[in-house]
Order: structure tokens, then sequence, then C-alpha cells
């Protein structure tokens, strides 16, 4: 059995700061960077997004974590990044079915629509859910542009 933790890079804009500094404490079984924002100060959800997005894309980190307000800005944006599939979970089922039939590598959660317990249960479902490969890896296959 590997000593090695699971490494994953995460970020967020103000909207979702509270959130990424609770989210860092929880994760603690986890090697996890935070790539910004460090205060509640008004940013620019593509400056946390894509260093997030990019540290997933060049094999540095396993998994990201994005958080915004609704986390469609952070998705988008991670989203234009060729090896990243950024889901937008807002519940637990959405979690599990990115990994097990998209297997998404970045988790984009919207802060303003779930509570931080829901948000600690979408990241463990997403962190611990296996993707199913078999007919959905074709599909997968076929994201890339």
């Amino acid at each position: 059995m590997s000593d090695t933790k699971i490494k994953i890079a995460i970020g967020a804009d103000h909207a979702g700061f509270e959130y990424k500094e609770i989210l860092k404490d929880f994760l603690q079984n986890y090697e996890v960077k935070d790539f910004g924002t460090y205060s509640e100060s008004s940013v620019d959800y593509p400056d946390f997004a894509h260093p997030v997005a990019e540290a997933v894309e060049n094999g540095d980190f396993t998994y990201g974590i994005l958080l915004c307000g609704s986390a469609n800005g952070v998705a988008i944006t991670a989203n234009k990044h060729q090896h990243i599939r950024a889901g937008l979970c807002w519940e637990n089922e959405v979690a599990s079915l990115v990994r097990k039939h998209n297997n998404a590598n970045v988790l984009c959660i919207p802060a303003r629509f779930v509570s931080i317990e829901q948000a600690k249960e979408i990241t463990t479902t997403f962190l611990t859910t296996d993707f199913e490969g078999g007919r959905h890896q074709n599909r997968v296959e076929k994201i890339s542009c």
C-alpha cells in the first residue's frame, strides 16, 4: 500500500472563499494546494480557475476543486483546457455520475446554492468514486477537440 496522498488543487473566487477554507481543513487526508483567492475581496474567477486547471492538466495534481457563486464561471473556464473535464455538482448524485460516466477531474461547487455539509458530501463522493470505463470510455475519448 502506498503512502502517497492524492494531490488536489483547490481554488475559488470571493463567493467560494469561505467554503474553500473549510474544505481545505476537511481534506486533511489529501495533499492540497491552495491556488487562491485568499480573502473575500472581489476578484475574477478565471484568475484562479486557470491555474487549478493547468495544475491538473499538466499532471501535477490528480484532481481540482473550484468554487464560486454558481460554479458556472469556474466550470466554463476550466473546461477551456484540453484535458480537463470539469463537472458542476450541486448534489451528491451528480458528483457520483460525473466521476462514473464522465471521468471528471475537476469538481466545481456552487457555494451560493449548497450548504457546507452538502459541499463536503459532494467532495467526498467525487474523490472516492471511480470512473466506470466500459461504454463511457469511448464517449470520454470524444470530448477533446
